[in-house]
């Protein structure tokens, strides 16, 4: 079985219970060394998930010779350099969402890959998620009938660090780091999944708008879109909207019935034909990027694919873009 080193470029909060334990988790899988800009940070998250070395420069990492495969797990606006560096070192890349902070940042490495040959994937986790699984198992099935419509809605209060001074602002909230604001964050995870089920959209319209002024990107998005078999949606965001409003909700409606579900709470399942109403509940695995990673380790393995590339991740920030006004 070929053996694969990961090394992590980032260790913050998504590494800790998300990711991070999973790739010990795959048989011929191991993470051989971290890196943080941040000495203190590298070195107590070698230490305390027993992980021989860490570095503080990204391109030492790439260089170490047990290092086979980088995670990169750093905000969006690093993605792309990263991942063009470990590419051009011949070490596959397996990248946190979105892809990168823009749709052309996307395509710079996307060709990198085409050039070298070294392939690069998008953790869209999700779409292997047991229970999403099952979201798309019912729509394929015909249950619902032919599908008519597709609408996103998700609104949340503001949180304590949106308070916060221009000079503390969480880096979400930074567009020049994060692509935009929350919308560039959240948003990735419900139109990959809405791409995986129905295809590509190939339209996309928006309006943006910041209504309480708490920071100065937008916190307030409706949208547009059209999918490439004919079936239009649309969605809402809302990340200053009052407790009550509190929703996250994809709701799907077809000719013969109706399925809702949620992307981030993973309320159960409701499916709602003429037969009456039906709550599922499907409980995912204790790391949720566990599906995912083991797909990808086994495509590097040769045992196996994983479709989560960077070139099937690329139209959703595409689709971002075009909603926020940048393309």
């Amino acid at each position: 079985m070929k053996q694969i080193g990961w090394g992590f470029i980032g260790c913050g909060e998504v590494t800790e219970k998300k990711s991070g334990p999973a790739f010990n988790e795959v048989p011929g899988s191991k993470v051989v060394a971290v890196m943080s800009r941040n000495e203190a940070k590298a070195k107590s998250y070698a230490k305390r998930h027993d992980i021989k070395r860490w570095y503080t420069d990204p391109q030492q990492l790439i260089d170490d010779p047990e290092v086979t495969a980088v995670y990169i797990a750093t905000p969006p606006s690093s993605h792309a350099t990263f991942a063009i560096m470990a590419m051009k070192a011949g070490k596959p890349v397996y990248i946190e969402k979105p892809l990168a902070a823009s749709y052309e940042d996307c395509a710079r490495i996307n060709r990198i890959s085409e050039i070298t040959g070294v392939p690069c994937f998008v953790a869209y986790y999700r779409r292997y998620l047991p229970y999403f699984k099952k979201v798309k198992q019912i729509i394929d099935s015909g249950e619902i009938g032919t599908v008519t419509n597709v609408q996103i809605r998700f609104s949340v209060p503001p949180r304590d660090l949106d308070y916060s001074d221009s000079h503390n602002l969480p880096w979400r909230l930074q567009p020049d780091i994060a692509g935009a604001g929350y919308f560039y964050d959240l948003a990735p995870h419900q139109l990959d999944l809405l791409q995986e089920i129905f295809g590509i959209i190939t339209r996309a319209h928006g309006y943006c708008s910041n209504r309480a002024h708490l920071y100065k990107a937008e916190d307030t998005i409706s949208a547009c879109f059209y999918f490439e078999n004919g079936l239009p949606g649309s969605g809402s965001w809302c990340f200053v909207g009052h407790k009550s409003a509190k929703e996250d909700c994809i709701e799907v409606i077809g000719e013969k019935g109706m399925l809702s579900f949620s992307v981030y709470n993973y309320d159960p399942i409701q499916l709602v034909t003429s037969n009456g109403k039906t709550s599922i509940v499907v409980p995912n695995p204790p790391y949720v990027q566990l599906p995912i990673i083991k797909a990808v380790i086994e495509h590097l393995q040769g045992t196996g694919i994983c479709t989560c590339t960077s070139v099937s991740a690329t139209p959703v920030n595409w689709v971002m873009d075009r909603i926020l006004g940048k393309l």
